[in-house]
């Protein structure tokens, strides 16, 4: 008996040793070690601090940049969405080590770095691992996949994204755009546009990828928008290991969320497969559907999307579809709004080549003038202004060594503002700087990263163009517009790129 209670103290011991070791590593070695392993390179940052890291500074420069707000005619947003970079880069260099809780960062602006890990086709920089609130958000759909998975769903999804498919659903978007410019005139001379954009663009998703409306999909895009919000309220939160599943308040929101999300797309699906009408075979959610048949090759074939993948892929359409886009065009009516000249040549072009009725796809196919703001706009007020990557093993990226499970993180913000590549009016709005091109509208040809570069460049990036230009161009064919007095410029890290007290605008019906 007496040897059965040794055994039992002597295993013990030996647990709680291994567990004091491996605190010891984690909390202090592995940051120690990395730290000097760094510094070695010519590579500094913030000193870690105990635990929390760099966390308690982030949210410290977060709290005081959130109460400021900017001028109107300021586009140097850098400050007020990214004030930790914002000090640190004058500090450290454009290339620096901080630690977000127990895990390692390194920040990185050069652009052959950039392309370096964003273009790998061998899974050297894989995705985060994201905060639980961000899979229940997007679902483990095409964002967060890798591998052979990722393949697949790419493999699956891109014949719904090919220009002749695009070319059918301006039609969709038209019809959608004018419902919502109709109620415009009904309403009064000033409107918050953002939400307004919300709903447009959720509504046109609706139709041309899943072939139903947004009152259908209603029940989805209410569940993630609290989703977001609760994302972003943790974004700086340090999660323990295991506490995605104890049933704590927040978790208990996130799971009955996650249920009513997978409930009404369950629905909306199996409307779909009871449903004769050929005519949405060939739209997005048709397309998963159809999976077994489109999928094809050596070792994919054969591995068409489970129930549960299409659900999850609709996740992460109905949100990518639905907030980059309609971020986008806020943001894209900002700029218009508060630079009256660019508005009344864009009215111009947008009046000769499509006249007064809603375009098609041909029409918006010459306006040059559209495309250049909506790129610009995109370079200054990126939906997307920071992407992050996992080293899965030792990598060498430039001149710096970079050790596995190291996130790499690549701030769009900053990048699409140096001067080193747009010049000296990198903060300035000016689109004729892409009159040439994209690859000509800097001193690099990948400069503007906000649709990534690679094999996993935004798949929808057509998609969201075609978007753009068809509610600009009905707009501007309808309206003209300023911004209101009430307006604060206030640009916020809500996961993307949101105007924290919305964007008023004031119309006046041509």
């Amino acid at each position: 008996m007496s040897y059965d209670v040794e055994m039992v103290v002597m295993t013990l011991v030996i647990v709680l040793l291994l567990l004091l070791w491996k605190f010891f590593v984690v909390l202090l070695w592995r940051p120690y070690h990395l730290t000097m392993f760094f510094n070695r390179q010519g590579i500094r940052g913030p000193r870690y601090a105990f635990m929390g890291g760099s966390l308690v500074e982030i949210k410290n420069l977060k709290k005081a940049a959130s109460q400021t707000t900017m001028d109107a005619k300021c586009h140097n947003i850098t400050p007020r969405i990214l004030p930790h970079y914002h000090k640190w880069i004058p500090q450290y260099g454009e290339t620096f080590l901080y630690w977000f809780g127990l895990q390692p960062r390194i920040c990185i602006t050069d652009l052959e770095m950039v392309k370096q890990v964003l273009s790998n086709k061998f899974g050297f920089f894989t995705k985060e691992n994201p905060n639980p609130a961000i899979v229940a958000l997007l679902g483990k759909g095409l964002i967060l996949t890798e591998g052979v998975d990722w393949a697949r769903h790419r493999r699956v999804l891109n014949p719904a994204f090919t220009m002749d498919k695009l070319k059918v659903m301006t039609k969709r978007m038209g019809a959608c755009t004018l419902s919502m410019l109709d109620s415009w005139r009904e309403g009064c001379s000033e409107i918050e546009i953002s939400q307004q954009f919300q709903e447009l663009t959720a509504d046109i998703i609706c139709h041309t990828a899943f072939g139903s409306s947004y009152a259908e999909g209603k029940e989805v895009f209410k569940a993630q928008n609290e989703l977001l919000m609760l994302a972003t309220a943790s974004s700086t939160d340090f999660i323990f290991p295991g506490s995605q599943y104890l049933p704590t308040k927040w978790n208990r929101r996130k799971w009955e969320l996650e249920r009513k999300a997978a409930s009404t797309l369950r629905k909306m699906i199996q409307s779909r497969l009871d449903s004769k009408d050929s005519e949405y075979r060939n739209d997005l959610l048709g397309l998963m559907m159809e999976s077994p048949k489109n999928v094809s090759g050596d070792e994919l074939c054969g591995l068409a999307l489970s129930i549960d993948e299409i659900i999850d892929e609709c996740k992460t359409f109905f949100f990518a579809g639905q907030e980059t886009t309609s971020y986008w065009l806020t943001w894209t009516m900002f700029l218009l709004s508060s630079n009256q000249d660019w508005q009344e040549k864009l009215r111009e072009e947008v009046l000769r080549e499509c006249g007064t009725g809603i375009p098609d796809a041909d029409m918006l196919s010459k306006l040059r003038l559209v495309t250049l703001v909506l790129l610009e706009a995109l370079r200054l007020y990126s939906p997307v202004f920071l992407m992050l990557r996992n080293t899965s093993k030792k990598m060498k990226l430039g001149k710096v060594t970079i050790p596995k499970d190291v996130l790499v993180t690549i701030p769009l913000a900053i990048i699409h503002r140096r001067e080193k590549y747009w010049g000296a009016d990198a903060n300035e709005f000016n689109p004729y700087r892409f009159a040439d091109g994209i690859s000509k509208a800097a001193s690099h040809p990948n400069a503007l990263v906000a649709f990534s570069m690679g094999p996993r460049s935004c798949i929808g990036q057509n998609f969201a163009m075609l978007e753009g230009k068809m509610v600009l161009a009905m707009i501007l064919q309808r309206f003209s517009f300023s911004l209101s007095p009430q307006y604060r410029h206030a640009p916020a890290d809500m996961i993307t790129l949101h105007p924290e007290f919305g964007l008023p605008i004031v119309f006046r019906p041509l």
